[in-house]
């Protein structure tokens, strides 16, 4: 089970000593807030909508159409795994201190489909170890 942000909560994450990871959305702040906490604080923001997602199909058809991924990317996990830890497809001009996906309804995800939830969990992990030691991590909220 993914843990939840440490205290003292997001503001570690952005902009102090939390590490990088996979962590569960705090129950106080909404995906709203918690994206516009992450650009103020010059972070990258995504939002995976899961609303309706009950499949691995319907999951790695969702990713890049929120996700921006790349016309290469080819809806399976090993192509969900090139596109989190090449980010080039995301990066704009100027740096981003970090990027931040904010997977939205994971809990209905992980319901209705909890082997595809587990996978793409162990995918953003590995996506986030990553990324950990270079000059903007990546973190995964899942909501």
């Amino acid at each position: 089970m993914t843990a939840h942000l440490p205290a003292p909560g997001l503001s570690a994450l952005l902009n102090g000593p939390t590490p990088p990871g996979v962590y569960r959305l705090p129950p106080t702040q909404t995906p709203d807030q918690v994206a516009a906490s992450a650009a103020e604080a010059d972070w990258r923001v995504a939002r995976l909508r899961l609303d309706g997602v009950r499949d691995k199909a319907a999951f790695l058809d969702r990713c890049p159409v929120d996700l921006e991924f790349p016309d290469w990317f080819g809806r399976n996990w090993d192509a969900l795994a090139d596109c989190l830890t090449d980010l080039s497809w995301w990066r704009e001009a100027g740096k981003s201190r970090g990027y931040l996906v904010i997977a939205q309804d994971w809990a209905a995800f992980d319901k209705a489909a909890p082997d595809d939830a587990r996978t793409a969990e162990a995918i953003f992990q590995e996506a986030v170890d990553f990324w950990a030691d270079r000059e903007s991590p990546l973190t995964v909220l899942l909501d």
